[in-house]
Parts: C-alpha cells; sequence; structure tokens
C-alpha cells in the first residue's frame, strides 16, 4: 500500500503537471515558469506523502545540501552527453548546422525540470527505494532499470533497442547513483544535466520526442549505433558504453561505503550521502 500511494501521489501531480506545460506551447517565459512549477510540486508532494506513509523525513530530498548534491550531478550528467556527442561526431553521426534558438533552450529548461523530477521521484525515489527494502539493492536496479526503459517505449521512434538502451545508460544508471548517495538531486542532476545538454545545448531529439532547438541547431545522421536514428542519441551504443562505465563507478562507490542493500534485508538508513 505504501508503494501504491507514493507512486499514484506523485505520478497524479506528474501527469497534471505534463499537460499544464503542454499548454504553454514551447513559450519561453511561461514553459520554463510552469516546468519550474510543476517540479517544485512534485518535491513537495513527495516529501508529504513518505511522510504520512513511512512517518520519517524524507532526507533523500533535504533541501540542506540540494545544491552541492545537484551541482555535482550535473556535471557529471552534462559531462557524460557532451563526451557522447563529441564520440559520435568523430565517427560522421552530429554535426552543427548553426545556431539554434535561445528561446527555444530557455523553454527546455522548465520542461527538462518538470519532467526529471517527475521520472527521479517515481523510479529512483518511490519504486527502487522500496523495492529495494525487499529485493535488495541489484535486483531492485535490474527491475526498475528495465521499467525505465519500458517507459519510454511510448515515445515517437522508440524500439525495443532504444527502450534497452534508455535502460542501460539512464535507469540503471540513475538507480546506481542513488544507491552510492542515498539522496535524490545527485540522480536529479545527473539526469538533468544530461537531458538539458543534450536537447538545450546540443539541439539532438531527446528520447525521441519533437522540441525546438537549443542553443546550437545540431543533427544526428548515420547508422542507428552510432546517431541512434530518429529516436537521437540515446540509442547510440556510445550512450550505452557511457552509462556502463558511469554505473559501475556509482557501484563501485556504493560497495565502498556500505550502501548496497543484500537480499531480504530492509533498508533501513535514510542517512543523506553526498557525492
Amino acid at each position: 500500500m505504501r508503494l501504491l500511494w507514493q507512486f499514484g501521489a506523485v505520478a497524479l501531480v506528474a501527469f497534471a503537471g505534463s499537460a499544464l506545460v503542454g499548454l504553454m506551447q514551447w513559450n519561453a517565459p511561461l514553459t520554463l515558469v510552469a516546468g519550474l512549477a510543476v517540479a517544485a510540486a512534485l518535491l513537495y508532494v513527495y516529501a508529504w506523502v513518505v511522510r504520512r506513509t513511512e512517518r520519517r523525513e524524507p532526507a533523500e530530498v533535504a533541501v540542506r545540501g540540494a545544491g552541492g548534491a545537484f551541482g555535482r550531478g550535473l556535471l557529471v550528467g552534462g559531462g557524460m552527453f557532451a563526451a557522447v556527442i563529441a564520440t559520435i561526431a568523430l565517427f560522421g553521426g552530429y554535426e552543427v548546422r548553426g545556431w539554434g534558438s535561445a528561446a527555444g533552450a530557455v523553454a527546455l529548461l522548465g520542461f527538462t525540470a518538470a519532467a526529471v523530477v517527475a521520472e527521479e521521484l517515481m523510479f529512483r525515489g518511490v519504486l527502487f527505494r522500496l523495492a529495494e527494502r525487499r529485493l535488495g539493492t541489484w535486483a531492485s536496479l535490474g527491475l526498475t532499470g528495465l521499467l525505465f526503459g519500458a517507459a519510454h517505449l511510448f515515445n515517437p521512434h522508440a524500439t525495443v533497442w532504444s527502450a534497452l538502451a534508455i535502460a542501460i545508460a539512464g535507469g540503471f544508471m540513475l538507480a546506481a547513483a542513488y544507491a552510492a548517495t542515498r539522496n535524490l538531486w545527485v540522480p536529479i542532476g545527473v539526469h538533468f544535466g544530461w537531458n538539458f545538454v543534450q536537447g538545450g545545448v546540443f539541439g539532438a531529439s531527446v528520447s525521441g520526442t519533437d522540441a525546438p532547438r537549443g542553443v546550437l541547431d545540431g543533427v544526428t545522421s548515420g547508422p542507428l549505433l552510432i546517431g541512434g536514428g530518429e529516436f537521437g542519441p540515446e540509442a547510440s551504443v556510445f550512450s550505452v558504453l557511457a552509462g556502463v562505465v558511469v554505473t559501475v563507478a556509482f557501484l563501485r562507490l556504493a560497495r565502498r561505503r556500505g550502501t548496497i542493500v543484500p537480499f531480504h534485508r530492509r533498508s533501513t538508513s535514510t542517512t543523506t550521502l553526498i557525492a
């Protein structure tokens, strides 16, 4: 019941928030304000429902230390995508045709904030965290990572391969980031950095969705495994490889910190460990 209450509350706000952001029709200031407001509402509702159902303070979204944790995640996610798109470009799969749109980048900032916070709270904050108490870190990481990839099958231009790539490069990695830090601000930062640098800076398609160009007017091309096809760079083999490397790094950190939860052992620690 705890999982249903928490997931249901966050999903309800996420659904309403998505509709609200969509109504802004990519108007830069309106989409920015709406997206940030939805992100804040999601965090508030998550904290509220955790307090009600678990009788504890949700340290994983505590305001204290949030800026530093988010910033470190932002650097990881943004740096990852910059390295991936540079590699794709070296293989001829990405080119910049000119400047894009500053207004588009601003709109994407708000859109990305709402989407990222919704996904992190649902998949890492609720599903991974609660499943981990019963299944342990490894099984929960695999299960929720695959669910995260499967959820993206409904995106435009999605395929089984793109869903698997999202599961590996996104679902596994972001769950590992939470497992290592026990702080949702880190995976939120990683996810936001990856998505915004992808669409808001390099102008690439984010998970197959149609959106305005970011700072650059960039285009991917070539074989699916290089540029990711119509789904975008997240379906590139280079995104998958980057996700594997960072996932391993976070899991090694988790093992060193002793935050890996074995099978059948309930997780009792909600202490915020900042990477």
